[in-house]
């Protein structure tokens, strides 16, 4: 036993000969630990000494974010307000889009305020986004052209929802309008969205713009006919159809004198939502009224002449 305990301290002195990796491994996880505790106790100093700074940044920043934000609200209500005023008609898409520009415009600044009063630089902030605007702006100077023209058409109305209108091509009921396009319903039941850049940059033409539109219609009838009596009955045509206007006055007139036949100019006036009804039935009617009358509507007709060989001789 005696010479167990003896021998010990030599087995450990052996033990730490033969190990040296572990002891490496040891010396390493000593040093870490160190560091990392190092670490805790600098932050821990640097917290103590800026943490209430950071505490009034952060604090500074959220009530300036909350007070512009309010701030836009009320802008945007003073704006609707002052929009919806009698005297100050102004569609309901272009309130809007002022609304949402004074809004965001106000908590934009707002933002820039809140990031100054946190020692963010803005200038490099809105030089970046000044480079990104302009590429994004030549990417898209389609779409933009056709945001202007929606600012255009708002702003000076040739038509509204509701409205028939022939513009960029077609022609068609306006059942939507934004301010980058204008969808028509033809009146087929199809619907077609045109770029307003399209529409504005050519004619358009409001059909019902107006409550009243006058009916043009065309008759012709034979030069041997008595033109008296043509317009007697075309004027009693006219003057009998319920939906014709009696003022203004219907237009009966010869216009024209034609290859084959003479013509008259038939202008009656109607309500705009009554004119295809009109136009239609005097076709129909003038038709039928002229036969029981033995009026003559003529058609194209070419008389042509046939010369035999000897005829043209004796002739040259």
């Amino acid at each position: 036993m005696t010479s167990m305990l003896q021998a010990l301290p030599l087995i450990s002195s052996l033990l730490a000969q033969s190990s040296p990796e572990t002891n490496a491994d040891t010396s390493e996880a000593d040093t870490s630990v160190s560091f990392i505790a190092n670490g805790i106790d600098q932050g821990r100093e640097w917290l103590v000494a800026h943490g209430p700074e950071l505490i009034l940044r952060a604090v500074t920043f959220v009530v300036i974010l909350i007070v512009f934000k309010v701030l836009a609200g009320i802008m945007g209500r003073v704006v609707s307000k002052a929009l919806s005023a009698r005297q100050v008609e102004t569609p309901a898409l272009l309130k809007t889009f002022f609304v949402n520009v004074v809004t965001k415009v106000t908590f934009f600044a707002g933002l820039l305020i809140a990031l100054e009063s946190i020692s963010v630089p803005v200038a490099p902030l809105l030089a970046g986004a000044g480079v990104l605007g302009f590429v994004v702006g030549f990417a898209l100077q389609d779409t933009l052209g056709n945001f202007a023209a929606g600012i255009m058409i708002l702003l000076y109305r040739p038509y509204d929802i509701g409205d028939v209108v022939s513009a960029g091509g077609v022609t068609g009921k306006i059942s939507a309008m934004t301010l980058v396009s204008t969808t028509f319903l033809t009146p087929d039941n199809q619907v077609m969205v045109v770029p307003n850049g399209q529409i504005w940059g050519g004619v358009i033409t409001n059909v019902t713009a107006n409550d009243t539109r006058r009916v043009d219609l065309v008759v012709g009838v034979g030069y041997d006919d008595d033109l008296q009596a043509v317009e007697k009955v075309l004027a009693e045509i006219v003057t009998s159809h319920k939906l014709v206007l009696a003022d203004p006055a219907p237009v009966i007139k010869v216009h024209n004198l034609g290859e084959s036949s003479v013509d008259f100019v038939v202008r009656p006036w109607s309500k705009t939502s009554d004119y295809w009804d009109v136009y239609w039935d005097l076709t129909r009617e003038v038709k039928l009224r002229l036969d029981r009358e033995g009026i003559s509507i003529p058609y194209p007709q070419r008389d042509i002449h046939v010369i035999k060989p000897d005829e043209a001789v004796a002739a040259g």
